[in-house]
């Protein structure tokens, strides 16, 4: 009976997965259709995107904290800080250790490094999050995000450049960063705002999920996908990175008693593809961007298979 009843919950826990995870799948294939139509052209795209990252985005975090019901614990939101702390200097130790594993070409190893450490935990992990995952699991994701961008803008710039370029801490406070600070501040001492101040930050991140995933749907309509996953080496980074460890995370939250709603947001972060922002840089300082973009490119495509299949039998 016990059995029945575990089994019955795993495939009703799937089957929401599997619903929400197809809706964003229509949401992408929106994209590339109008990508092949030139509604969503190379030009129009930037637009948008700085759109998403710099307006909706930010605002999507605060509206989380203002209208969810956010029910976690002081103590548990410390543990939380705690967990993305070690997951990011397990990133770290792996984003050194796979390109060694895999046998990663010397020039190539820093590149590798970067898409070990900076998966995309805000464009896809804030919506997607948002679309699968419980209202408490947003508190979790926006701590990853802050550490996402504490690392990117120091460590992140210095691996890339091998030390030719100095840390720059004023790109840390990008709106998504204030925002998420102030989302976390909101929580911490449980302010309350006007409903006119809720629903205008409410109607400005609504667009969100929408957005990011027609331009992630105009990427992959301008990517060759045949040409790209032939890659052999990309693969065995993909099943370590964004199966074994998300895999390896889970089981290690549950070992130390944590709560579903943590294990659920981390495996996820873990799971998420490759970032756009160490591609951003690498064009801006004059470095390839050929492993970077195919990285991207695959990762997201086979994410929308292992996270749906993560997420339905955490």
């Amino acid at each position: 009976m016990h059995c029945s009843a575990f089994a019955k919950g795993i495939i009703m826990g799937s089957l929401v997965v599997i619903k929400q995870m197809s809706v964003i799948a229509v949401l992408v294939g929106i994209g590339i259709f109008l990508q092949k139509k030139g509604v969503l052209s190379e030009k129009s795209t930037p637009v948008i995107s700085r759109i998403v990252v710099d307006i909706c985005n930010p605002a999507l975090t605060v509206s989380a904290i203002l209208t969810g019901n956010i029910t976690v614990t002081h103590r548990d939101f410390l543990i939380g800080v705690l967990v993305s702390a070690v997951i990011y200097l397990v990133f770290i130790l792996l984003g050194y250790i796979i390109p060694v594993l895999i046998r990663v070409p010397k020039d190539e190893k820093k590149f590798y490094t970067l898409m070990t450490i900076y998966g995309n935990v805000g464009f896809l992990g804030i919506p997607v999050a948002r679309a699968i995952l419980p209202e408490n699991a947003m508190l979790y994701v926006i701590i990853c995000n802050v550490f996402y961008c504490l690392l990117f803008y120091t460590h992140g710039i210095i691996a890339l450049s091998r030390g030719r370029e100095k840390m720059n801490l004023r790109k840390v406070l990008s709106p998504g960063v204030l925002m998420a600070v102030v989302a976390l501040f909101i929580f911490w001492y449980d302010l309350e705002f006007p409903e006119v101040v809720v629903k205008t930050v409410d109607y400005i991140g609504c667009p969100t999920v929408f957005l990011s995933m027609l331009i992630l749907g105009a990427t992959v309509g301008r990517s060759n996908i045949a040409r790209e996953v032939k890659d052999i080496r990309l693969w065995l980074f993909i099943l370590i990175r964004m199966v074994a460890v998300p895999i390896a995370a889970v089981l290690v939250l549950r070992a130390l008693s944590a709560p579903d709603d943590m294990i659920r947001t981390f495996c996820l972060m873990c799971a998420v593809p490759v970032g756009n922002l160490p591609m951003i840089q690498a064009e801006k300082s004059g470095e390839r961007t050929d492993i970077l973009s195919r990285g991207i490119i695959v990762t997201t495509v086979f994410s929308f298979l292992s996270i749906t299949l993560l997420m339905s039998f955490v």
